[in-house]
């Protein structure tokens, strides 16, 4: 909570109010990776109440990390928009919001480079990165290997991750966290396509497993490497505290995983839901027809915030997709903890990443 708050807070003081729309969760990995590397000697500050926290007072951190998660933040949700803004889809669909939804695409670009400027980033280097994904989906087709369409998102978070070495103090990370955060970016794209699959394919949107004509294996093991990639880097780190890495880029990193691919004991019941390897399930989730237009979203997202499901509650709706999400602050997955669990310790795991429950081919099921 101390670096989620800490990145809203450095959006609102850097970028105006608005730009606390754009917190994106994903990025709370750079402010943890630059705190881990400093220890106690790490900068936080007392924040008073909120009503985003129920009114409660929170130590947040300040600094080099915040301040590259909000230049992430602003640079994903700039790049984002403007892809709305080109494709003619979303809320710059709607008439009269295109030219809006382009200045304000060019605003959070701006603040972007402002923030970056006063760390050291370069963010037009990661414009380029971004933008350049649209070609690489024009050129796309079946057939196309799925790292060709993650390679922009896995180069972007590579120098993301390794600017946050530097940040730290800690410049002989760079070279294993630029390894980290290519794997992050590579986990997050494939999770994110397998989400989106059945929603892409009622809009008749640009999907990389459609495309591609990949099947949901295909993007699981994919996955799956790219979590062993991102430990073996962040144990080849120096890091002073590894308590908020391994929460979140370990163990919180696994249960998405699990949450979208299942585990091999948790398919093991549901084969029968698994046949199509095109068509990702959502645990009885049915959000096709949930879905808001942008200011009926945005008054859900406000409701959201401010009751603190966006952090705490354990299942709640997208404001404005309706899929199924989880709170950013929750307990996570104790799968480890659980009894049922407790058979898979001797079963190991058969391709080698040591993943609870990854290689375990028990009765139970650990979702």
């Amino acid at each position: 909570m101390g670096h989620f708050c800490g990145l809203c807070l450095e959006l609102r003081d850097d970028a105006g109010h608005f730009a606390r729309l754009t917190t994106n969760y994903d990025a709370l990995a750079l402010s943890v990776l630059v705190e881990a590397q400093q220890g106690d000697d790490a900068d936080s500050r007392n924040a008073g109440p909120c009503a985003l926290r129920g009114m409660r007072r929170q130590r947040v951190a300040i600094g080099g990390g915040p301040r590259l998660a909000a230049a992430a933040s602003l640079v994903l949700a700039s790049a984002k928009i403007r892809d709305h803004v080109e494709d003619g889809d979303g809320f710059a669909a709607k008439p009269g919001a295109r030219g809006i939804a382009g200045l304000t695409a060019d605003r959070l670009r701006a603040k972007a480079t402002a923030i970056g400027d006063s760390i050291d980033l370069d963010t037009a280097s990661l414009f380029a990165v971004i933008e350049g994904q649209r070609e690489i989906e024009a050129d796309c087709g079946t057939g196309t290997p799925l790292t060709a369409v993650t390679a922009p998102t896995e180069a972007a978070t590579a120098e993301l991750f390794a600017h946050a070495a530097f940040i730290g103090g800690r410049p002989e990370n760079a070279d294993a966290f630029r390894t980290a955060g290519a794997a992050f970016g590579r986990l997050a794209h494939l999770l994110d396509a397998a989400d989106d699959f059945e929603e892409d394919a009622e809009r008749g949107a640009w999907n990389p497993l459609a495309v591609t004509g990949s099947t949901i294996v295909d993007a699981r093991t994919l996955a799956k490497g790219a979590l062993a990639d991102m430990k073996r880097a962040l144990d080849s780190a120096v890091i002073v505290d590894a308590t908020l890495t391994e929460l979140l880029l370990d163990r919180y990193a696994r249960h998405a995983f699990s949450k979208t691919f299942g585990t091999t004991c948790a398919s093991s019941r549901r084969s029968d839901h698994r046949h199509d390897h095109r068509r990702p399930r959502y645990d009885d989730h049915e959000y096709g027809s949930r879905r808001r237009g942008f200011w009926a979203g945005l008054c859900s997202f406000a409701v959201l915030a401010c009751t603190c499901q966006m952090c705490c509650a354990e299942h709640y709706n997208d404001p404005w997709t309706g899929q199924p999400r989880q709170g950013c602050c929750r307990d996570c997955c104790d799968c480890c903890e659980c009894e049922c669990c407790q058979c898979c310790q001797c079963c190991g795991d058969s391709e080698g990443d040591g993943g609870c429950c990854s290689g375990c081919d028990c009765p139970c099921s650990c979702d």
